[in-house]
């Protein structure tokens, strides 16, 4: 496990936590935001019309509605990337982390009324008329090469090839193991429910909506998604509501420390500008998926006379599952103050990093130490050694152990679901 964790991380260095990335999916947001004239904020109002069903024909061809399509595609968004996506964005770069997120979703709304449309537009309809699109059918057909002399080079197909094979991979690492590993940890420190169990029964019912085809997912979400998110945000409210003097304070968190950083406090070390920027932008698409792809096969199966006015649906997702679940998910964390707490918590030894040294939280050099090898200003040697364990507890020497970017107090090592 600690293998593999290594190797998730060293992929992350260099894909999505690395900078070039951040700057490449919100350069990609505002060019086609200018370029198209702000559609996201143009056709918002005619998109909430679109959804209601007002410019609906029976003769569009299709297997789901525009409502269908947009709570198929939240389906794979409004979850693990609102909640859990949020307090890890806020945990590592702070409140203003959530600001990075918010325009994340504000130039991501574009950006995913552009995939959408272009998928729709060169979408399939097989021969008992059903219907298959997505981004690697469009790269499939459009995306080839003619030289001078006529000759075609498949260039789209390789790249709808390889689009295909990294969004199965995609909805695993940003998918299924999130999700599942978010649900089945609650459900085992809650009620010490093993998770595989979880795992088990949670596997058979997403079976016998899968089986059944894009309609019954489509059915499905159109029911349980609208729910889900009527019940978390009135839990939320509730919180907020409950700290409501802390609300202009919250609020102000997020955007005063917008371009400084965060300072450290409680738990929290401190994270500078580009730190914060880049979890919240990182944090952003793994909350609404804008611009990964995925969104864009779900909508490509919705009744539409014109392609451009599936685009204009889909623009609704990252306003609903960022710029309001995920503010509304940061306001409780912030409100509450439960963002910089410390609280006991279960964790796997991969989760663990064990630094050579010893550092202490009480001491301010050591945070702001450990709080610049966190965001890469400078390294720190790791513990290379075998840990010594006695009654569950850590005796080694000289060593600091750290869980979260955050100094791991108590550790009490078991095995299994001891």
């Amino acid at each position: 496990m600690q293998k593999i964790n290594e190797f998730l991380l060293f992929l992350n260095d260099y894909l999505g936590g690395h900078q070039w990335f951040v700057y490449f999916l919100l350069g990609t947001g505002v060019f086609f935001t200018f370029y198209l004239g702000l559609p996201q904020f143009r056709y918002f109002r005619h998109a909430i019309r679109i959804v209601k069903g007002k410019f609906d024909r029976k003769e569009d061809i299709g297997d789901t509605s525009h409502f269908q399509a947009l709570t198929t595609a939240l389906s794979g968004t409004v979850g693990t990337g609102n909640i859990a996506g949020v307090a890890l964005a806020i945990h590592l770069g702070g409140p203003a982390a959530l600001f990075w997120m918010l325009i994340t979703a504000l130039l991501g709304m574009c950006t995913k009324f552009v995939e959408v449309l272009i998928s729709h537009k060169y979408r399939d309809i097989l021969p008992d008329g059903s219907i298959s699109g997505g981004p690697m059918y469009y790269m499939h057909k459009r995306m080839n090469i003619t030289t001078r002399k006529g000759k075609i080079i498949r260039t789209g197909v390789w790249l709808g090839g390889f689009f295909a094979f990294a969004t199965i991979l995609s909805s695993f690492g940003t998918g299924s193991l999130p999700q599942i590993n978010s649900i089945s940890g609650s459900m085992f420190s809650s009620f010490g429910i093993n998770h595989a169990l979880t795992g088990g029964v949670l596997a058979v019912l997403l079976g016998l909506v899968i089986i059944g085809g894009i309609k019954r997912i489509a059915k499905v979400t159109s029911t349980l998604v609208p729910a889900m998110a009527f019940i978390y945000l009135t839990g939320a409210l509730l919180v907020i509501a409950t700290n409501y003097q802390n609300i202009l304070p919250s609020l102000g968190s997020i955007f005063t420390d917008a371009f400084t950083g965060s300072a450290a406090i409680g738990g929290f070390l401190g994270a500078g500008f580009a730190f914060t920027f880049n979890k919240g932008v990182n944090r952003g698409l793994f909350s609404n998926e804008a611009g990964q792809g995925s969104a864009p096969i779900a909508h490509s199966a919705a009744k539409a006379q014109e392609p451009v006015s599936e685009g204009m649906v889909a623009i609704l997702e990252p306003f609903i599952d960022t710029i309001i679940i995920c503010t509304i998910t940061g306001l409780v964390l912030l409100s509450s103050g439960v963002w910089n707490e410390k609280i006991e918590n279960r964790f796997e030894q991969a989760d663990l990093q064990i630094l050579e040294g010893s550092y202490l939280e009480s001491n301010e050099s050591d945070r702001i130490l450990l709080s610049r090898t966190f965001y890469n200003d400078t390294t720190l040697a790791l513990f290379t050694g075998s840990l010594q364990v006695e009654d569950g507890a850590v005796v080694n020497e000289g060593i600091t152990l750290i869980h979260a970017e955050s100094f791991a107090d108590e550790v009490v090592v078991t095995r299994g679901q001891e």
